[in-house]
């Protein structure tokens, strides 16, 4: 194993609480449907929304077309996205010491356009690289998404680690040579961290 020189951060999970189930109940209850039904709509156009394949207006008139409701005004999903946000400024913190630590840090999340732009307008800039999947058409677990953070960060497999909260993501990081920590907890990812030679 080569000396760590990047760390590479999910999203939702493991820098902010898992913003699905709030997702789900927040858009449920706009429409005016039951979470279960909104949830099985939702799955069938979340791939493509996610990898950017289809607009929000697209993915609205097709979910709203499952349910046979009305399509709501605006990006009800960034708003039901920035209702949810729930940070971990532990793990915030976390990222900003590693890059005054010298490490490259950066953000892989898979991400619709609405929430890729909440992001952005959180004016956060403790990242040297920001991957999210609407805007590079591929997404986690596919071979090609890890592949973008390395070339971007130019750092080599052995020399980075990446954090996520979904064993699905994690096998897809692995399969490509990555060291990887699934997340646990603040202290168990510092723990993980230390392990591999990362100065906390």
């Amino acid at each position: 194993m080569g000396k760590i020189k990047a760390v590479i951060f999910d999203w939702g999970g493991v820098l902010i609480d898992d913003p699905e189930e709030g997702l789900m109940r927040c858009c449920s209850d706009a429409l005016g449907v039951l979470k279960e039904e909104y949830t099985k709509a939702h799955k069938k156009f979340a791939p493509d929304f996610r990898s950017g394949s289809i607009t929000e207006d697209t993915y609205w008139g097709s979910v709203c077309g499952e349910l046979d409701v009305a399509v709501p005004q605006g990006s009800l999903w960034g708003r039901a996205f920035e209702a949810i946000y729930r940070p971990k400024e532990e793990m915030f913190a976390l990222v900003n010491s590693l890059g005054k630590s010298g490490y490259k840090t950066a953000l892989l999340s898979n991400a619709e356009l609405p929430t890729m732009e909440y992001f952005y307008a959180r004016g956060y800039d403790m990242f040297d690289v920001l991957i999210f999947s609407c805007a590079e058409g591929t997404k986690k677990p596919e071979r090609r998404i890890y592949e973008l953070a390395l070339e971007r960060l130019g750092t080599k497999v052995s020399e980075s680690v990446f954090i996520d909260d979904k064993n699905t993501c994690i096998e897809g990081a692995k399969a490509i040579g990555l060291n990887t920590i699934l997340f646990e907890s603040i202290e168990q990812v510092k723990t993980k961290l230390s392990a591999l030679g990362v100065k906390i």
